[in-house]
């Protein structure tokens, strides 16, 4: 049986391959699928925003394996052209959201045409002779013609019929970097970040990137990480037996991280307060700075029993 079946195919954009890259169209193109066939989801501001688990993605792309999945949206989103969030409020629900930035230039269909045409460019004057260099076979000692272009070589034999003329020059696909080695730079600034937070000197290493390449592969972001670094510095740093665990294994090891991404979400959205003898520091309008230093234990002027 084949398996050119007249089921539904998955349908991708050419441009939109060049522009993000195959499996970032593949799997863009799915996510706009559900934005805009189905209802299911939530709004929020206007915006609308769905949401499947690894597992329920991967039954709609069967051919990927989950570190594959994981890559190809890390890479969506670091292009902009995908925004996830976690929408619920909830510390224990850590549900990931979706929606597309359609105002990305990568989805700019005027714009990527005009880059496509920048980077494969015909012979000056279209109409012009092309350039004819002699090749000598080995074989048969035969005369060739090599028509040279800026998009493609073609080789050709010397006939009588003079070809002037290319209307459809044929351009390679911009190559895309390597999934693997774009994980591996950004594991390399979270850990530098950890180093020059805690001034420490974690080596670039297997042990030290594990964790941390980990979580980028599962969608978190490099400001994510970097925000869980300065949380638990400012949470641990003061406490001899805690400040041991500032380290790339605890910090960023699955079953912690996203608790700790939560609270140091809370913690920057309440202005990063201080850590003060385990405690934070509030300056919310309740507790102000300027009564830090009162001292409430003598009986203020006027009140009985105050010194005169």
């Amino acid at each position: 049986m084949s398996l050119l079946m007249p089921s539904r195919p998955i349908v991708i954009n050419p441009d939109l391959a060049y522009s993000i890259g195959l499996n970032e169209a593949i799997a863009l193109q799915q996510v706009n699928y559900w934005l805009k066939e189905t209802t299911s989801g939530l709004e929020r501001d206007g915006v609308r925003w769905i949401y499947n688990t690894n597992e329920q993605w991967l039954e709609q792309f069967p051919f990927w394996s989950e570190s594959t999945l994981k890559r190809t949206f890390t890479r969506l989103k670091n292009l902009g052209v995908l925004k996830v969030e976690q929408l619920n409020k909830s510390q224990r629900d850590m549900t990931n959201y979706y929606t597309i930035n359609y105002e990305s230039e990568l989805l700019d269909e005027v714009k990527v045409t005009k880059s496509k045409s920048s980077k494969c460019t015909l012979p000056s004057g279209q109409n012009e002779p092309m350039e004819e260099v002699n090749v000598e076979r080995s074989i048969r000692s035969k005369r060739t013609a090599l028509i040279r272009s800026n998009c493609t070589d073609v080789l050709t034999e010397n006939t009588t019929e003079n070809t002037t003329d290319i209307k459809n020059p044929i351009c390679p696909v911009a190559p895309q970097p390597d999934g693997d080695v774009l994980i591996t730079d950004q594991a390399k600034q979270v850990l530098n970040h950890l180093n020059q937070v805690t001034s420490s000197r974690y080596q670039v290493s297997t042990t030290s990137l594990q964790n941390i390449r980990a979580r980028i592969g599962e969608g978190f972001t490099v400001e994510e990480l970097s925000l869980v670094v300065d949380y638990c510095n400012a949470k641990w740093s003061d406490d001899l037996t805690m400040a041991a665990y500032l380290r790339p294994q605890t910090l960023f090891q699955p079953t912690k991280f996203p608790a700790y991404l939560k609270s140091a979400t809370n913690w920057a959205n309440a202005g990063r307060p201080a850590r003060v003898n385990g405690k934070w520091e509030r300056e919310d309008g309740i507790f102000k700075s300027s009564f830090k230093n009162t001292d409430y234990s003598k009986v203020p002027a006027g009140f009985r029993g105050a010194n005169s």
